[in-house]
């Protein structure tokens, strides 16, 4: 009698037992943890003053260094925004009651996609910033997944919501390198052109190059180069040589604050951060940290040379993402929507294994509860989380058939449908 596979044991497992995630929870845990971030969206708001909270922190906090850089390039000062006493002069014209300082790390390539942003008034400018990187964000998704049930999850899925509030770029992000992702075989020129782009944030574009060489991408790799170095040269000839030798310059002061926690570890969800909370000395953090992450780097390779799934291929890029660079956030983690459902499809598709649905709920639950946890505990949950993921992920794809691909998108109601 044939052996039979991981996947036909998890169906098995699946219909044997019921599992406590079923449609009815699905249907009203994310109501119960929606109306719970509206609270906290309400209590902010009402604990502010002209959109300045009791800290001294702007509504959109981080919002406002894009506006200052804007604001700076704007009046002929580009290269100033990589000053923070000069950025928080600039900031201070968009929020005066704003007591806080925040820094600007960013290539010449994002400085060219705020640039009109101070065109606006802050608030003005933020809306329209945060409500068209959330389009874009939604229509990626809506290509993976739809229906009442699947987006109440993603309604309630807390990266959404920190990156919200926040006022970051993790939906321009997310929604690049996934769309990068679902167009990889059809697609390779624009893959490639979106890979370019995603060098706004370089240190979230790194496994990119790995996952295209382990499946011989060549085309949309050189596509990728080309497209990042003409972005950052056009940014660099439109604001100034000024501005490159400034962000170059400003990478060594964002190491240094990275080291010494004025970047707050606890909401870094990577392992230095995690090690650095523990007093690990500096040396020894990144020595384990660049362990953890060749072991990913490890990974992603395998999955995409020896796995023709294209969503287990997306959720292992995108989760190994945060263990490979130190320098990730809580808003960087709007990413995760997409390999939770792409391991969400894969599941109902082929079945369950032990643990696995508890672990895409506390994926889900990541970006909220991580925070607080490593404030009161000095222990940082992301790291443990995220290696659940591509561990998860890694497993399903060693169990994958060798042949063919899958195209699992617009399951509609499908991740209603785990019991």
């Amino acid at each position: 009698m044939p052996e039979k596979s991981k996947y036909e044991i998890g169906r098995e497992t699946m219909k044997a037992d019921s599992h406590w995630l079923n449609r009815e929870r699905l249907i009203f845990y994310p109501r119960i943890f929606l109306l719970l971030l509206l609270a906290i969206g309400l209590k902010l708001f009402l604990r502010s003053k002209n959109t300045v909270d009791l800290s001294g922190q702007p509504f959109g906090y981080d919002f406002i260094t894009f506006w200052g850089a804007s604001h700076l390039a704007l009046t002929g000062h580009a290269q100033d925004a990589y000053s923070i006493p000069l950025l928080f002069k600039a900031e201070q014209l968009a929020q005066p009651a704003s007591k806080i300082a925040y820094p600007w790390y960013y290539p010449p390539s994002f400085h060219l996609v705020v640039l009109p942003l101070a065109l606006l008034p802050y608030i003005a400018a933020y809306w329209t910033f945060i409500l068209s990187t959330l389009g874009g964000y939604l229509l990626v998704l809506r290509r993976i997944i739809h229906g009442n049930i699947a987006m109440w999850c993603l309604a309630a899925f807390s990266g959404l919501w920190m990156n919200f509030f926040h006022g970051q770029n993790g939906f321009l992000t997310a929604a690049i390198a996934a769309a990068a992702l679902l167009s990889v075989e059809r697609r390779p020129v624009l893959a490639g052109v979106l890979i370019g782009l995603l060098a706004i944030k370089p240190h979230l574009a790194i496994l990119f190059p790995v996952a295209l060489l382990a499946i011989g991408a060549w085309r949309t790799l050189i596509t990728a180069a080309v497209a990042a170095i003409t972005f950052m040269a056009i940014g660099t000839v439109t604001l100034g040589t000024a501005v490159l030798k400034a962000f170059f310059a400003s990478l060594g002061y964002a190491r240094l604050f990275l080291e010494n926690e004025s970047l707050a570890w606890r909401k870094m969800p990577s392992v230095f951060a995690f090690l650095r909370l523990l007093e690990m000395p500096v040396t020894w953090a990144y020595v384990v940290h660049c362990i953890v992450a060749a072991v990913a780097v490890i990974a992603v390779w395998q999955v995409w040379r020896h796995c023709r799934n294209r969503n287990l291929r997306g959720a292992a890029l995108m989760t190994a993402t945060f263990l490979v660079s130190p320098y990730v956030f809580d808003y960087d983690l709007a990413w995760l929507a997409f390999p939770i459902a792409w391991l969400a499809l894969d599941g109902l598709r082929t079945g369950w294994l032990r643990g696995e649905r508890e672990v895409l709920v506390a994926v889900w639950l990541l970006p909220l509860l991580m925070s607080p946890i490593a404030g009161a505990l000095k222990f940082q949950i992301g790291p443990l989380v995220l290696c659940s993921l591509l561990w998860m992920t890694y497993r399903r794809a060693a169990a994958a058939p060798m042949t063919g691909t899958t195209t699992d998108e617009g399951h509609a109601d499908q991740i209603g449908t785990f019991a």
